[in-house]
């Protein structure tokens, strides 16, 4: 199960976000331009980079040393597994999926249970690394070379992604991206996009 790598290359994990400071900032910056309503939770929180930044209410990780990282960050860490999220029925107003789609073994359960612990009216935000982009093309190079981490991921494009939150009953709505970089050019901040074909990084915001 890959949440048992990113237990054990914890660190080489949460190094990257140092290591690539520039374009982790962009990816956040892009989150930060939706709307994000509380009480909220991120499933895969992972060491609660993005979460500690987005004053996320909850964050939830089957993996304990990821959740070590992520609570000393200040983020509420809660371990669990998002196929059976531990939650009540319609609590949270703004659940974020941040790149984890990609290493679910099962996504329809995953959102399934989303979709449930959702309030009416509410925002799951998917961000993802697109198949088709130059960034989605190296990982997938890096999967096939057998890469720690992108050997179990599954990569989708923008299009895959409506299809299947449209098929789970959500709404979508304002999609966007950045990321206009290729990954071995030099980085730089840039705004966010409504004009997301291409880029590396895409967030796909769906109402309940």
């Amino acid at each position: 199960m890959s949440w048992k790598v990113f237990d054990e290359y914890v660190e080489r994990y949460d190094k990257w976000f140092e290591e690539n400071y520039i374009t982790a900032l962009n990816e956040l910056n892009l989150i930060r331009s939706f709307d994000i309503e509380h009480p909220s939770l991120e499933v895969g929180v992972g060491t609660g980079f993005f979460s500690s930044r987005l004053n996320i209410d909850f964050g939830l990780d089957p993996s304990y040393n990821m959740l070590l990282k992520s609570f000393h960050r200040g983020v509420e860490s809660i371990y669990g597994f998002g196929e059976n999220l531990p939650f009540r029925e319609s609590i949270f107003k703004t659940i974020l999926i941040i790149v984890t789609l990609c290493f679910l073994s099962d996504p329809h359960k995953v959102l399934k249970e989303v979709y449930r612990v959702l309030v009416y009216g509410g925002r799951l935000l998917t961000c993802i690394v697109p198949r088709d982009s130059p960034w989605g093309k190296l990982y997938i190079w890096r999967k096939l070379d057998g890469h720690v981490f992108y050997r179990y991921a599954r990569f989708y494009t923008v299009d895959e992604v409506i299809d299947l939150l449209n098929n789970m009953g959500f709404k979508v709505g304002i999609v966007r991206g950045i990321l206009s970089y290729e990954p071995f050019e030099e980085p730089y901040i840039e705004e966010p996009s409504e004009e997301y074909i291409g880029k590396g990084f895409v967030c796909i915001e769906s109402i309940k």
